[in-house]
């Protein structure tokens, strides 16, 4: 016989009491991302809260993160998220076995704490908030349902007769199975709307974009990729990538502009068919990010295709004491570059639309970004960008400034062996070295390498395509079996021999000799 109902532990089950709070929170991000999905994608609660924690992460541990996992650092933070919000979602239903109350407190704080993320992001309107709303209201109401069904059942077995199966548990189990399944078709309805608006379609319509002063053609000798450099041009596939957008944006043309206005005489929006209906103009520029280590591989270099951002500013006009160009992407993002570098002829700064002969790709900017040579990316490449304001340093404090990273930002003289690898081992005898070497907008006069603390030794350089791209070396040694270490600097136009004072990457970029160690035998 049964004891008596009073006596009973009618909890939920331990195992079925988690699954439900995880139910439940599934519900509330596929509603949340259903709605983003009309909106847009960063109104989803998930990617708020992701991109405020990008935005709240310390200098250090942002550097760490793109060091270490390079273009998956957002998807290790939103794995991170998943798992953290699948324990606590496990938490909450587990504390609520007996009441639904300590789940129902953390969904609703979850759903708060969303709002509050989609309630910053500066790229989104009031609008938005819809989305955290729908998130918070799905969570409550499919834990509450399921925490009713799961508890009647429990008292459903209590009462029934020794032996008995309860008639409430195939309803548990169906309604918990229907649930999953209508948070995944939300889900997937969110993905699918989003995806209405993909930017790819946009971009394809753009066709070929064809230059009426094309860059140079690259020279046969400008690298040597045979000896173990890279190829002088960097595919649009293989191009360094680093930025905040947890989600790329997707933006059309139809639905793109660019504001022009501060500190100018003529304000000015254009069209995406006013920039490309421009005569255009193709420079081969290379690129590096603030982030690069020494050795590392966050520089790239292509053929940019689009307009002279100096042109546009002298149509406007721009006005005395103006020092900045405070430039906003589509996401919120924001940088500030010198006007100084931005009117300079001799440095050539674009608003891009192509890059190696096509249009930029969607996860590099498109439809237009900036790009100046000579200065590190996050203060002369704003991707995505929708608003270029003429002001001053002291008036207007760009994303990173406001984190630690420098102000103005020149790019370092750097160097970088690429062949052979650390601790490779290669065949005694005659070893060739390579690698690369950049100054831009100011050029390598030369690369001298040495092994262990023996002389230093002129490289030989490839052809010089321009003083605002890398320039390829290689040197050769007579070397024994054993282990070696190999050491490069490399020597500017203005003279300047790269430091051998190690610094890290903040604020304005790292210093220090790139060292490999490598065996012969």
């Amino acid at each position: 016989m049964k004891t008596s109902r009073a006596s009973q532990d009618r909890r939920l089950p331990l195992f079925g009491a988690a699954v439900l709070g995880v139910v439940a929170l599934a519900a509330a991000l596929a509603a949340g991302h259903l709605v983003a999905g009309f909106i847009g994608a960063n109104a989803s609660p998930y990617l708020a809260v992701g991109n405020g924690a990008i935005d709240l992460t310390p200098v250090e541990l942002k550097d760490f993160a793109v060091r270490t996992f390079g273009v998956y650092d957002k998807l290790v933070l939103l794995g991170g998220m998943a798992v953290v919000m699948v324990l606590a979602a496990a938490a909450a239903g587990i504390a609520s076995r007996r009441s639904p109350v300590p789940g129902l407190v953390l969904i609703a704080a979850f759903g708060l704490l969303g709002g509050f993320a989609v309630s910053q992001r500066p790229d989104l309107s009031t609008t938005a908030l819809l989305a955290p709303l729908a998130s918070l209201i799905a969570g409550v109401a499919v834990f509450f349902w399921l925490h009713r069904l799961a508890t009647a059942r429990v008292l459903a077995v209590d009462e029934a007769p020794d032996g008995e199966a309860s008639p409430s548990r195939r309803s548990v189990l169906l309604a918990g199975a229907g649930a999953v399944v209508a948070a995944g078709a939300a889900g997937a309805g969110g993905q699918l709307l989003a995806g209405s608006r993909d930017a790819e379609s946009s971009r394809a319509a753009v066709g070929r974009l064809v230059p009426v002063r094309p860059a140079p053609p690259i020279p046969a000798d400008a690298d040597f990729a045979k000896l173990g450099t890279p190829t002088f041009l960097t595919s649009n596939r293989d191009f360094y990538r680093v930025d905040t957008a947890l989600s790329v944006p997707q933006v059309r043309t139809e639905d793109w502009s660019l504001r022009l206005h501060g500190m100018v005489r003529n304000e000015t929006r254009y069209s995406y068919s006013d920039i490309r209906d421009r005569p255009l103009i193709e420079r081969t520029i290379t690129m590096t990010c603030v982030s690069n280590e020494v050795g590392g591989t966050y520089v790239s270099t292509a053929n940019f295709i689009g307009i002279d951002l100096g042109d546009l500013l002298r149509e406007a006009e721009v006005l005395p004491g103006a020092e900045q160009i405070f430039s906003t992407s589509v996401d919120g993002w924001t940088s500030g570059s010198p006007v100084a570098a931005a009117l300079d002829p001799e440095r050539g700064a674009m608003l891009a639309i192509g890059m190696n002969g096509e249009p930029l790709p969607v996860e590099h900017g498109f439809p237009a970004r900036l790009v100046i040579p000579g200065l590190y990316g996050y203060v002369s490449a704003t991707k995505w960008v929708k608003d270029l304001e003429i002001t001053t340093w002291k008036a207007r404090r760009a994303y990173w400034l406001d984190r630690g990273w420098g102000e103005q930002a020149p790019i370092k003289t750097q160097s970088r062996i690429d062949s052979p690898k650390g601790f490779e081992t290669v065949s005694a005898g005659k070893v060739r070295i390579s690698g690369v070497a950049w100054a831009q907008h100011t050029g390598i006069d030369r690369v001298e390498v040495r092994i262990g603390t023996g002389n230093w030794v002129s490289a030989t350089l490839s052809r010089e395509v321009g003083v605002n791209t890398w320039r390829m070396w290689w040197a050769e040694f007579d070397l024994p079996a054993g282990s070696h270490q190999a050491v490069v600097r490399a020597v500017d136009k203005s003279g300047y021999t790269q430091t051998d004072a190690r610094a890290g990457t903040v604020p304005d970029g790292a210093t220090g000799w790139h060292t490999i160690t490598f065996t012969t035998r």
